[in-house]
């Protein structure tokens, strides 16, 4: 329905070294009491939180955990498919079962809506709880406002030691990763080589962590299983002592489905009014609000370099659209804007100047901010941001930058396709 965009290739962001220390301890504080304020608690010290690229990665790390268990694993998915990596789960998890490890599996009906039951039955007859999360077969939710209320968490807590918090769903199309394609031949789509071009994989981010912030990932899950399942959490292992694996200072900005006061949300905002130097956002779904889009023109408007990295094809029609409807606004604000081409976009991360990093379940949109039930990991690191803002340039080097004067030639089409798209926004 839309028409083709000239886009030019995007010149990524200079990697520039943090600020001085003295400033750099100054912009620390400054972060650090944004984010308290934002989410109302303090920040848990003495964490370490290693980052975790595309599926393949983040599900050889989640399987190495599941191994090692001796007491539970505790497992939380939007989707999670019988296919692929979820046939692997499902063995590793019954394996475990059958060694005495308790295991408790949490998904959400409408996210593994293709998943057959019997990949969970038989899940349930070797050993493994399971709760199905606001189950679409109940009538009331067809009809009612619930429908819409899900849980779009992605975590894991094995022994009450070892967390796992992102955007990786369980599902087949994270099997090959992002890595660029092969280079195309001119007109027949084929590399040099002659072999065929690989499909494009899905592009996310997880993060592995230990620590005292593990304890609430562990009360994360084990709310919301207490609330929606019918089968009580034996066991008395669940929160081990837990001293210092690190030094990185974390928080856990999380909320339940339907709740009008989000404190991810609030901390986002809260850091993007705080930023000095730079911010480099990439979402999967940029469907945003008023208030969202000030603060981030405000942070243009004060000096700071703003980058947003967003799909250039996605698995929904409509958030794409909708986000397009918005280009128009950032990039006459100052706001750079790129699109990555070779693999589907569904990371959700942040970095700002280099210190505060978010990784977790949450997009940029209604949805994350008011519908669903969603959690992201905060840090407060300039090693980790550092780290994050060279996967972030990498990523834009594999993208295109939407130029100004050109997105505003788009034609009639692509403009018809955000204006249907935006009215339906509060949805998305």
């Amino acid at each position: 329905m839309s028409a083709p965009i000239s886009l030019r290739l995007s010149t990524p962001p200079k990697l520039v070294s943090g600020p001085a220390p003295q400033s750099q301890l100054m912009a620390l504080h400054s972060h650090a009491h944004a984010l308290v304020a934002g989410l109302g608690e303090p920040l848990v010290t003495g964490n370490r939180v290693d980052l975790l690229q595309d599926g393949p990665c983040t599900y050889s790390a989640m399987f190495a955990a599941i191994e090692q268990a001796r007491d539970h694993v505790n497992l939380e998915s939007y989707i999670l498919e019988a296919e692929g990596p979820g046939e692997e789960f499902a063995r590793r998890l019954i394996a475990r079962a059958k060694a005495g490890v308790r295991i408790n599996v949490l998904y959400d009906s409408f996210g593994s809506i293709g998943t057959p039951a019997s990949y969970f039955d038989h899940l349930r007859a070797n050993g493994v709880n399971v709760c199905e999360y606001n189950p679409l077969r109940r009538l009331g939710t067809l009809l009612s406002r619930a429908l819409h209320l899900r849980d779009h968490r992605k975590l894991m807590v094995v022994d009450g030691r070892i967390g796992f918090i992102g955007g990786v769903n369980i599902s087949p199309v994270y099997a090959a990763g992002s890595s660029p394609l092969a280079a195309l031949g001119a007109s027949d789509g084929v590399p040099a080589g002659g072999e065929p071009a690989p499909e494009a994989g899905w592009r996310d981010t997880h993060v592995r962590v230990e620590g005292p912030i593990v304890a609430q990932l562990q009360r994360l899950f084990m709310h919301h299983w207490s609330r929606h399942s019918s089968v009580a959490l034996r066991g008395t292992h669940y929160f081990p002592p837990l001293g210092p694996a690190g030094q990185q200072r974390v928080a856990l900005a999380a909320c339940d489905a339907g709740r009008r006061r989000n404190p991810f949300y609030r901390a986002l905002l809260s850091a993007l009014d705080a930023a000095q130097l730079r911010i480099y956002l990439t979402t999967a779904y940029l469907v945003p609000t008023r208030r969202f889009m000030r603060t981030l023109l405000r942070a243009v408007q004060r000096g700071v370099e703003v980058h947003l990295l967003l799909p250039g094809t996605s698995d929904f029609w409509l958030p794409l659209q909708a986000g397009r409807s918005h280009y128009g606004r950032l990039l006459r604000g100052g706001v750079h804007i790129h699109e990555l081409q070779d693999a589907l976009l569904h990371a959700k991360t942040c970095v700002i100047d280099g210190l505060w990093t978010t990784v977790g379940s949450s997009n940029l949109d209604w949805r994350s901010f008011l519908h669903n039930a969603e959690a992201n990991l905060v840090v407060l690191d300039a090693a980790l941001a550092q780290e994050m803002e060279r996967v972030f340039m990498a990523d834009v080097a594999r993208s295109r930058e939407i130029a100004r004067a050109e997105w505003a030639r788009r034609g009639w089409r692509q403009r018809l396709a955000e204006t249907v798209a935006r009215r339906f926004e509060f949805f998305l």
